[in-house]
């Protein structure tokens, strides 16, 4: 088991929904969670919140989740649709990597009907690599991360294809449960049911992996090749 998962969204709630199960089962097992948000994603406010008003709720629901699984939540400043794609938010998240050092990384597919996910991929390569190089001299020293794993969300979907399959166990399941009640878009967004969807999905992907829960990721194309002997 990893000893720190940093998964990184574009908007606070991606992570928590697709990856929230692992990252339950991971905690509980000992491992530090850290969530990073590119965006509050407070633009999906509901009618009784201005987007202000949202983006300070959703700041204390990203700490709230974190909290739940024993770990800590980064949201970054930039407003929700317009992320910039460029180096300097690539940068900001390579020292949040070489700050906390994490084993893995989860992030976003790079297909998405939402440009602050495609920005949010990109850029979690890009900080990945700079985070990594050590001959490129910021505050901290260089730090490479394994991934990024792709979770799989419904926004990111075309030509996604399930290739890892991590395990979530009853009781990462019923701790994720709780936490995502955190998240009020999860529960009560009139667009789309988010909690009852990433429930059912994560029982299906159990089908498919053999157990009770699990949830599925993509990989890099170049990671897939592997050798064996017959």
């Amino acid at each position: 088991m990893a000893r720190c998962i940093m998964a990184i969204g574009g908007h606070i709630g991606d992570m928590e929904l697709t990856a929230g199960g692992v990252l339950a089962t991971a905690a509980l097992e000992g491992a530090k969670i850290i969530t990073v948000a590119l965006t509050a994603g407070e633009r999906g406010n509901p009618p009784h919140l201005t987007v202000a008003e949202y983006r300070k709720q959703k700041e204390a629901e990203a700490k709230a989740f974190a909290e739940k699984l024993g770990g800590e939540a980064v949201v970054f400043p930039y407003v929700d649709g317009e992320l910039p794609e460029n180096d300097e938010v690539a940068f900001m998240l390579c020292d949040v990597i070489r700050s906390y050092k994490p084993d893995i990384l989860i992030t976003h597919w790079k297909n998405s009907m939402h440009k602050d996910h495609v920005a949010t991929h990109n850029i979690v390569k890009k900080a990945q690599f700079y985070a990594g190089l050590k001959s490129i001299e910021r505050e901290l020293p260089g730090h490479y991360a394994d991934g990024p794993y792709y979770a799989e969300n419904w926004e990111d979907a075309a030509e996604f294809v399930p290739y890892v399959y991590a395990e979530v166990s009853e009781e990462g399941f019923k701790l994720w449960e709780e936490a995502i009640n955190a998240h009020w878009f999860a529960l009560n967004s009139t667009s789309f049911k988010y909690k009852e969807y990433y429930s059912h999905l994560k029982r299906v992907r159990g089908m498919y992996a053999r157990k009770q829960y699990a949830e599925a990721f993509e990989i890099e194309q170049y990671k897939k090749y592997t050798v064996r002997k017959f």
